[in-house]
């Protein structure tokens, strides 16, 4: 239930095209709906703009069949199904055809998968997703269909890291129009310190596991990221394109 179609529904109220009754068994969806191994948030989209996003490590691809149906029947907003391994993908495509829903778009992302059903309609704001390096692309897909999925139009900038600058500067013009900037780096991380001094557009920092052994997976650029000299860059974790999306979305709203 988001805040559309809730005010719809409402307004069907109000003009005698659906019963109290109907807009009670609907409203009992709010605020979860409990499937005895998970409680889907259908609140969630009203208390913050965004819904409920399904995790797809960890579970049963019947699980994430389950919680993505019933995302769909109890809203009218995007619904995504992260980091889905194809077994995954298949059951929660086959239950939202079997339930009407359509297939859903699928876009690979390393070895795993994002699904997404209904995104949102376009929304305000022009996000760019810079990647330092070709290794870091799986994490930049996923912030793009997130954003996407979201409403929000993005441009990739790809393979600008540090050791070679010209590469960005090329782009300056492309980051001082942006009205935020998502920059993702392995290695050291420098390049979020990089596009913090180019840009007045909110900075989203995620650090990728790519590197070699002094990078300790991700942990070498997520302490330079958070050390900063580019004042007031934000930073999400190791490989965390959905969560950089995320604060995109609420850095825009």
């Amino acid at each position: 239930m988001d805040p559309s179609s809730l005010r719809t529904l409402i307004e069907q109220v109000a003009a005698g095209e659906c019963s109290p009754d109907d807009a009670v068994r609907l409203l009992r969806r709010l605020p979860f709906s409990d499937l005895g191994f998970a409680r889907v948030d259908h609140h969630r989209d009203l208390r913050q703009g965004m819904p409920e996003a399904v995790y797809g490590p960890g579970k049963t691809p019947e699980q994430c069949a389950a919680i993505t149906d019933e995302l769909l029947r109890g809203g009218l907003g995007p619904v995504l199904l992260t980091r889905a391994s194809d077994p995954q993908v298949k059951a929660v495509a086959a239950a939202a055809v079997a339930s009407g829903f359509g297939p859903g778009t699928v876009t690979e992302a390393g070895t795993l998968s994002t699904i997404v059903f209904r995104p949102a309609e376009a929304r305000m704001g022009r996000v760019v997703v810079v990647t330092a390096g070709t290794s870091d692309l799986p994490v930049a897909t996923e912030c793009r269909v997130v954003l996407s999925a979201l409403g929000f139009t993005q441009t990739l900038l790809a393979d600008c890291g540090v050791a070679g600058l010209h590469r960005l500067l090329a782009e300056v013009d492309t980051l001082a129009m942006a009205d935020a900037v998502v920059v993702i780096a392995g290695m050291e991380g420098a390049l979020a310190s990089v596009v913090g001094g180019l840009t007045p557009a909110p900075v989203v920092a995620v650090p990728t596991s790519t590197g070699y052994g002094a990078a300790f997976e991700g942990i070498t650029a997520l302490l330079a990221m958070l050390t900063s000299c580019a004042s007031g860059v934000t930073v999400v974790g190791i490989d965390n394109g959905f969560g950089a999306a995320c604060a995109v979305a609420r850095l825009l709203s």
